[in-house]
């Protein structure tokens, strides 16, 4: 806790302006934003489903490292309401990355909102885009959450999409954040023309298993996807497709403070 602390703290007092959010007179609290968020990267470390669980075993054993600590309803709002920060900080925790090499994976995993005996009933953030995909699996209901991760394991970016979204259209945008390389892919990102557009527009070649003739690729292949469902298996650890949040603002947050305790662990500041 104190080296997560020590982390958001560090952050934020070298970028004071992303403090200038407030427009109230109470714009210096005395629970402080890096103790908001201090609590919501907890959930990792303390290996629990739901930040509400987080926050009532912070409240009812690490009270004295919060002195001013508030209700739960209000450390949820404010701590939402850092959305932005987070997405600093997870650009901060790829700082401890040795990435030197342009070798990515991109993959896309289902985030469902519900369990499939409501599907016949749900209407949670159907207004947020959330609609019916389906995976090897079977059918869900909820989003997909699309990400591009080094060959380390990384996250270098992920998108929120409705789970009836084509892997193509955010496997384009996610490859642009990057200076090109090589990617693989399973076969949610076929065909000749995409293939031609991410090379064109984002510098990328891109490996699916379609290509996998020559025994070189063949491993290559197989040692990514043992990296990617290795970083899945870690999402999953941090309960990522295990949904709680009742707007999109929230459960994206959430999603996102996930990839900041990811990437922190990857890069040997806290516990893989």
């Amino acid at each position: 806790m104190t080296t997560i602390y020590c982390f958001v703290d560090d952050f934020l007092q070298a970028h004071p302006s992303l403090a200038t959010w407030r427009r109230s007179p109470n714009n210096e609290p005395a629970f402080t934003d890096a103790e908001v968020l201090t609590i919501g990267l907890m959930q990792g470390c303390l290996g629990v489903a739901t930040l509400k669980k987080t926050y009532q075993i912070i409240a009812n054993n690490y009270r004295d490292a919060f002195p001013h600590l508030c209700s739960y309803r209000q450390w949820v709002a404010r701590l939402h309401a850092l959305t932005g920060i987070v997405g600093y900080l997870i650009q901060e925790a790829l700082k401890g990355h040795f990435m030197e090499s342009r070798l990515y994976v991109l993959d896309s995993k289902p985030i469902p909102l519900c369990k499939p005996v409501r599907h016949g009933r749900v209407r949670l953030m159907r207004e947020d885009g959330a609609f019916f995909g389906k995976n090897s699996v079977g059918w869900f209901f909820g989003f997909k959450l699309h990400l591009i991760i080094h060959h380390t394991g990384a996250i270098l970016g992920a998108l929120l999409t409705p789970a009836n979204c084509d892997d193509r259209d955010p496997g384009l945008a996610l490859a642009r954040i990057t200076s090109g390389g090589v990617a693989l892919a399973d076969l949610g990102y076929p065909g000749a023309e995409f293939e031609a557009t991410l090379q064109e527009e984002a510098g990328m070649v891109l490996i699916t298993p379609k290509h996998a003739t020559a025994p070189h690729r063949k491993a290559l292949i197989s040692s990514l996807r043992e990296r990617v469902e290795t970083t899945n298996s870690q999402l999953a650890e941090r309960s990522v497709d295990r949904v709680r949040s009742r707007s999109w603002n929230g459960l994206w947050n959430t999603i996102k403070l996930k990839r900041v305790h990811l990437n922190l662990g990857l890069a040997g500041i806290l516990p893989a």
